[in-house]
């Protein structure tokens, strides 16, 4: 059955130095985790970082899809692609970028205060 993913989710990659998107085509559980692909390496969230490296690691060895995040700061988010929907693993990603965003701000007010 297919996912359907709610219109008007975007994604920003601002905070993010890479995405490593890694599974099986064969395997029944790969659908959102493709899903997820398909979004993160869309025009727009390319477009809110061009330094953002996303690559695709395609196996034949049955192995689960997993999604590997590396953040600028260092910080990483290790997703597995046949226990989430493609929204929930929008909603990881996005909920992460936000919280950075927040963190990035307090540090320019403190630092200009």
């Amino acid at each position: 059955m297919a996912e359907v993913v709610p219109r008007g989710v975007q994604v920003a990659l601002k905070h993010v130095k890479s995405v490593m998107v890694r599974f099986c085509p064969f395997e029944s559980n790969v659908e959102t985790t493709r899903i997820f692909l398909e979004y993160v390496s869309g025009k727009k969230a390319r477009a809110s970082n061009t330094n953002c490296v996303v690559t695709t690691d395609v196996r034949h060895d049955g192995s689960e899809p997993v999604v590997d995040i590396m953040f600028a700061d260092g910080d990483r988010l290790i997703m597995k692609g046949a226990n989430l929907t493609a929204t929930e693993m929008l909603s990881a990603l996005n909920s992460r970028c936000k919280a950075k965003d927040l963190k990035e701000e307090e540090r320019t007010k403190t630092k200009s205060a």
